[in-house]
């Protein structure tokens, strides 16, 4: 397994819960970025940059993830696409994409920009807080509890 994270927009407290989880089980954990990183040192995780551009490193993670990864991301035509490929995705606020929700998603990400384009929305999701932080940590946990299970 190896787990991918949508870095640009991945809050430095999801990536310090990440890089913990990654030195801790032993996961490969790989941070895309448009922009520079920084990662502590460690044998089980890496970024990579990729070219500035819209889309860019989601099409990189696309690209690459394998059944059974995991996808770090908010972004929910990455999250699909994650999905279509029989890996998971789970976002910064600690909830699960799935065949079921990705779908219904989709609809309403575009509702909302057709609603910004218009004016009748503005501003994005709220600050991520403690409740968030630890929704993340625990579904993390217990999703690499559950795949790295012995079978």
């Amino acid at each position: 397994m190896h787990i991918w994270v949508d870095a640009d927009a991945c809050p430095n407290v999801i990536k310090e819960i990440l890089f913990r989880a990654a030195g801790r089980r032993r996961i490969l954990l790989t941070l895309v970025a448009n922009s520079p990183l920084r990662t502590p040192p460690s044998a089980w995780i890496r970024s990579v940059r990729v070219g500035a551009g819209f889309d860019v490193a989601d099409d990189h993670i696309a690209a690459r993830v394998s059944t059974g990864d995991l996808v770090i991301t908010a972004d929910i035509p990455l999250a699909a696409a994650v999905i279509d490929k029989q890996a998971y995705a789970l976002n910064p606020r600690g909830e699960f994409y799935d065949a079921e929700n990705i779908r219904e998603r989709l609809n309403m990400r575009d509702f909302m920009e057709e609603m910004r384009g218009i004016g009748e929305v503005s501003g994005g999701p709220p600050p991520l807080n403690q409740a968030d932080r630890r929704a993340f940590a625990n579904e993390l946990d217990r999703f690499l509890t559950r795949q790295l299970a012995p079978r």
